[in-house]
């Protein structure tokens, strides 16, 4: 007999929240889902430009091997490194699935009360609502300019 292959669930979809006056964010469902696919509790949470990015734990250390290992072969990383490992956080779901988002990364980040989840198949981007709406619009304006590189990876 064949070994059955496991076939992960990815995380999707977009969907608003808001913060508690600590910082606690709502971890949708379908996200602990995924999350204990990975066998973890546990998130890693960086600022990524104009947002903070969430990871499992196997996939952020996938990606810090990566930069620390063969980033320095690529010029100019080492500042993006390390603002990006300098900012990592080890975010823990609580038991009413909520995970406490420092306030240094909210800050650096200027995310308020009201937040934007977007699943990214490995990781999950936390936006500030008018950032994440400002990000829609700005693409949409540009949408035409994607076709060449859509119609390269073959989707056009």
């Amino acid at each position: 007999m064949g070994e059955e292959k496991i076939v992960k669930s990815r995380f999707r979809t977009k969907s608003e929240h808001s913060l508690d006056s600590k910082g606690r964010l709502n971890f949708p469902s379908r996200f602990r889902d995924v999350l204990a696919q990975y066998g973890t509790q546990t998130l890693m949470v960086t600022t990524w430009k104009t947002h903070l990015r969430a990871y499992p734990v196997s996939e952020w250390e996938a990606i810090e091997d990566k930069l620390i290992d063969r980033g320095k072969e690529q010029p100019g990383l080492a500042s993006f490194i390390r603002l990006v490992l300098s900012s990592v956080t080890e975010c823990n779901l609580d038991k009413q699935g909520r995970i406490l988002l420092p306030s240094a990364l909210r800050t650096e980040t200027r995310t308020g009360k009201d937040v934007i989840l977007t699943g990214m198949r490995d990781w999950v981007e936390i936006w500030d609502k008018e950032a994440w709406l400002h990000e829609v619009q700005s693409t949409r304006e540009s949408f035409d300019s994607f076709d060449e590189g859509l119609s390269k990876l073959g989707i056009l």
